[in-house]
């Protein structure tokens, strides 16, 4: 429908502007939109993400947990060898502040044994009379700080002659707590040595499978087809029990490292294919390929970034992945072996129903494990939500 044009001397519609055209005239942006289009894509995806409060929560747990891995001998309360026969299977202390109405700061009581004939379990009750104040930044069981150098500082200490088991203690009368905080370290790096080696394949497989296609392209289909209609657990079993037991604990871990990213590329692999097939028809494509780039700098430079947001929500996935695969090779006895410590492994202490009846507290290395993937799980989904350019 068109608008009636008016009569001479009819006034004009309220739509028509009388004022003259200034082409000097400009229209002025507020402070907000001058720094929303003068920002970088990595701040915008920042305030993106910082719009996520609980990707943004499990972010800072994550990283808070990584910078542990770096001085877990000096946050550890005990060496990670150290052993008190004295006290095997004693259960968590309670931290006390107050004795008897005065205040006394953090402290643990004193504790005394009695083994029970019938069931043979070890009964403790605490010792009132007892106080042990808990020391902070104090001078503990000695350690190679990463097989460098020796030290004996510790961010906390039992007192002096005195015990302190905060989780409870093993068989073999170890800290929980402290072996929880050494294993991880291997728990958490061998995540991100996986996720490296997998990524490499995946992208690289993928993208030349799915960029070139051909004889290559179907060659990688069936392959992947063949892994993936595979058990993974099985599998994971028989290519851990590949590697010699004369193998030093070092080339173990490197060992599962490699197993647990060989066995991860293919979806990442199928996934990188599938969006290349479509990415590789665009004409920023035909252009670079005009201008002579080679196929590697058009997958890495040009395509790969077009879909970095699902690459991150599968890197995030994939790591707790692989942190569940070195737990269960550990706890089935076929991954890694003593005297590397990993979360996998000290879940071996609860294999037994009996023990899990009688000591509980030989789970809580599952603990850490449920945070850690729910941590990753939240910050996949943050990431991936701002780096996704239509959110």
């Amino acid at each position: 429908m068109t608008s009636p044009i008016p009569a001479p001397g009819e006034p004009l519609p309220h739509y028509v502007s009388t004022a003259p055209f200034d082409p000097y005239s400009v229209e002025v942006m507020t402070e907000e939109q001058v720094r929303v289009n003068q920002a970088s894509q990595l701040r915008l995806m920042w305030w993106k993400f910082k719009r996520h409060k609980v990707a943004l929560v499990s972010g800072i747990f994550l990283a808070v947990l990584y910078g542990m891995i770096l001085i877990c001998e000096f946050l550890a309360p005990y060496n990670l060898h150290t052993r008190n026969m004295d006290f095997i299977y004693a259960p968590p202390q309670r931290v006390h502040f107050f004795h008897e109405g005065d205040f006394v700061g953090p402290f643990v009581y004193g504790r005394t044994m009695q083994l029970d004939m019938d069931t043979l379990k070890r009964n403790y009750t605490d010792n009132r009379a007892d106080v042990q104040p808990i020391r902070f930044f104090c001078r503990g069981d000695s350690y190679r700080f990463w097989g460098l150098f020796e030290s004996n500082l510790h961010l906390v200490c039992p007192a002096e002659n005195g015990q302190m088991f905060l989780l409870g203690s093993d068989r073999l009368g170890r800290d929980v707590l402290s072996r929880i905080i050494y294993g991880a370290r291997i728990s958490l790096t061998i995540g991100l040595l996986g996720i490296t080696v997998s990524f490499v394949l995946g992208i690289v497989i993928g993208g030349f499978a799915g960029y070139h296609g051909g004889v290559f392209d179907l060659v990688v289909q069936r392959l992947i087809e063949v892994l993936q209609s595979i058990p993974s657990i099985p599998l994971w079993l028989s290519l851990a029990a590949i590697m010699p037991a004369t193998w030093s604990p070092i080339f173990i871990y490197l060992g599962i490292t490699v197993i647990l990213g060989l066995l991860d590329w293919t979806g990442l692999a199928r996934a990188v294919r599938s969006k290349l097939l479509a990415l590789r028809e665009e004409d920023y494509v035909l252009a670079a390929q005009l201008m002579g780039a080679k196929s590697s700098r058009i997958i890495g430079r040009h395509l790969v970034p077009g879909f970095m947001s699902h690459l991150i929500a599968t890197a995030t996935i994939s790591i707790p992945g692989m942190i569940l695969g070195e737990t269960a090779l550990s706890f089935l006895g076929l991954g890694l072996r003593p005297p590397i410590t990993s979360w996998g492994i000290l879940l071996t202490e609860a294999k037994s129903v009996s023990v899990i009846a009688f000591y509980p507290w030989l789970l809580f290395p599952t603990i850490p494990v449920i945070l850690v993937i729910l941590a990753f799980n939240f910050l996949g989904d943050g990431l991936r939500d701002a780096a996704d350019p239509y959110k």
